[in-house]
């Protein structure tokens, strides 16, 4: 399940990919992990010369060091808990983030690190002071800015090799199979239970498992939903029925709620690229700050 589908890059231009990695080979380094194993480093500095000289963006480069087993060293820390061909996997996947206040925000920041290769940024909103509270993004400078602006200018000061999309609309029900199609992942950081259907429609669609989650207070839960499955209609029940506002309107959100539940949809997205480790799927965890709970709940 990636963007593109395939291990090898150019396999219409195996002398591309040969010169590449003899290039690589040239400027690689022997290094040591904290654990004091050996593993082989490509600098920072190095790869956007060669992406250069090669006439092919850095991510590219990034994938086939990993490949040949270089780790280029903004991901070296990764390592030992990812493969090099997970951490390949990774950059070549795509995710869609939906709602780019307090969770969407610090989702990005989290999957930009993480090395995750494309990333497309849907929301419509712009800054506000009562954002200043929990959403890492905001800031006396962005006030009045479009969120993905600001989430794309950090991404690209934090992992200039990952593409970045930014479409500055409301995901509705026109242009919601347009906004996440292809998508890998689709990540649900929105504010509203009546969008949150929306876009599970739309995952659906698509073929695409949905991380959602939802924020109040000091609270917080998180459940995954693949295309098959009953999803948000067993936690919300129907649709039709329901409040477009959730607790959250009543309990306002503080960040470090938003932070725990930003943390574990990135957990989520990464193990469903990966296919590694139990997902909550057709369950959903509920996480209260509060008074120091975590249950997770089958919704089967």
């Amino acid at each position: 399940m990636t963007a593109w589908g395939s291990s090898r890059l150019w396999e219409e231009d195996e002398f591309l990919r040969t010169q590449i990695i003899e290039k690589l080979k040239t400027i690689s380094r022997p290094k040591k992990y904290p654990d004091d194993t050996d593993y082989t480093s490509i600098s920072l500095e190095n790869i956007p010369s060669l992406a250069t000289s090669f006439k092919v963006d850095s991510r590219k480069i990034e994938i086939i060091a990993l490949e040949e087993g270089m780790v280029p060293e903004r991901y070296a820390r990764n390592m030992k808990t990812f493969s090099p061909e997970d951490q390949a996997s990774l950059l070549k996947s795509q995710v869609s983030i939906v709602g780019l206040g307090g969770l969407g925000g610090t989702v990005s920041e989290i999957l930009a690190r993480t090395g995750i290769g494309t990333l497309n940024l849907i929301d419509g909103d712009r800054f506000e002071a009562s954002n200043l509270n929990r959403q890492f993004l905001s800031t006396y400078e962005t006030m009045g800015q479009y969120k993905t602006e600001a989430a794309v200018k950090r991404i690209k000061e934090i992992n200039a090799s990952i593409t970045v999309r930014r479409y500055d609309e409301y995901l509705d029900d026109k242009n919601s199979d347009a906004l996440i199609r292809r998508s890998d992942v689709v990540v649900d950081c929105l504010d509203n239970i009546t969008t949150r259907f929306i876009l599970e429609n739309a995952s659906k669609k698509a073929g695409s498992p949905l991380v959602s989650a939802a924020v109040a207070g000091l609270s917080g839960q998180i459940t995954t939903i693949f295309p098959e499955d009953q999803g948000l209609k067993l936690i919300y029940g129907r649709p039709d029925d329901l409040k477009s506002k959730g607790a959250e309107a009543s309990l306002g959100c503080l960040p470090s709620a938003v932070s725990v539940l930003a943390a574990f949809e990135t957990a989520e997205v990464v193990k469903i690229i990966l296919g590694r480790g139990p997902l909550l799927r057709n369950k959903l965890l509920i996480i209260d700050l509060l008074d120091n709970i975590t249950e997770v709940l089958d919704l089967l």
